[in-house]
């Protein structure tokens, strides 16, 4: 029998968050799992409760939600040995499209959940972590961090009640557009410098962010190194003809569109060449503005597969 923390975000997926949270819950307890509800009112609250647990003895840590919720876990558990079970009921679910585990399906991805620990199955993958350069605090994420025009939507559809899911950054993207002009970069990976006026810089662990925008086709989880994926400078009219390409990957093939691959990446402003880019997201989840050094940190997390 093994000892499950369960961290829940009931207002995932619509709403449906809390409904799957129970059907996890009773179907673990079921299984013969002992299972430790940390989920609280914020989700502050439940990464408090889920550290303590964490720190008190757990067999494993199991999120119930969306991307946000897979980067509270990451962070919970990047860097030790307790492995990380996710029931993907998000609306974009990149992080479970990236690890092969079943998309808005509980009951699927619950039954993974207990026979890898029945089995003592893990997946070992690289997690990258985030902060201003020469400070000692990091934050981890698994998928992308991104400061771009994509950022700069993120942020707007966060503050739009409606339309819900996907729609809602396609109404954000209208008016982000209407104000864009190309951001001033500078931005080192490894021993390589890349500095230009820009329309995005993704730093990518994984291949998708956005809910299925395919941002960085190559980009694998456990091969050690980050994808940079670096757009120069696009008019508003060229930035809305290559977001559809985001979807399919192809928009590494336009030349104005770069890819370096390294373990070590640091994004700057550049006012010479434009406004500060901003503020950037990973895993859906607001970071800070430039600069940033990101890392990679190869088998940094211990997924249940």
């Amino acid at each position: 029998m093994s000892l499950v923390g369960l961290v829940v975000n009931p207002v995932a997926g619509r709403g449906r968050g809390r409904h799957a949270g129970r059907a996890v819950h009773d179907r673990l307890t079921g299984a013969g799992h002992a299972v430790r509800d940390l989920s609280g009112p914020t989700l502050a609250h439940s990464a408090d409760r889920a550290r303590a647990a964490v720190l008190a003895g757990l067999d494993a840590l199991v999120v119930v939600g969306g991307d946000g919720m897979v980067h509270l876990g990451v962070g919970l558990v990047a860097g030790t040995t307790l492995p990380l079970g996710v029931v993907a009921v998000g609306t974009g679910n990149d992080a479970a499209r990236a690890l092969g585990l079943p998309r808005g399906d509980v009951r699927a991805a619950t039954d993974v959940v207990d026979a890898a620990l029945r089995a003592s199955r893990t997946r070992t993958v690289d997690a990258a972590r985030t902060g201003r350069p020469g400070a000692g605090a990091r934050e981890w994420f698994l998928g992308v961090l991104s400061c771009g025009l994509d950022a700069a939507v993120n942020a707007r559809a966060n503050t739009l009640r409606r339309p819900q899911g996907n729609a809602r950054y396609l109404a954000a993207l209208v008016p982000e557009l209407a104000r864009f002009r190309p951001y001033g970069y500078r931005v080192r990976v490894d021993d390589v410098v890349w500095e230009q006026p820009g329309t995005l810089v993704a730093v990518a662990n994984a291949p998708w962010f956005g809910g299925g925008l395919h941002v960085a086709p190559d980009a694998r989880l456990d091969d050690g190194l980050l994808d940079v994926v670096l757009a120069g400078a696009f008019t508003r009219g060229g930035a809305l003809g290559v977001f559809p390409r985001l979807y399919g990957g192809t928009h590494v093939r336009d030349g104005r569109v770069r890819v370096l691959r390294g373990r070590a990446v640091v994004v700057e402003p550049a006012p010479q060449h434009g406004p500060p880019p901003p503020p950037a997201f990973a895993d859906g989840e607001r970071i800070g503005p430039a600069p940033l050094a990101v890392e990679c940190v190869p088998g940094a997390v211990h997924v249940l597969v």
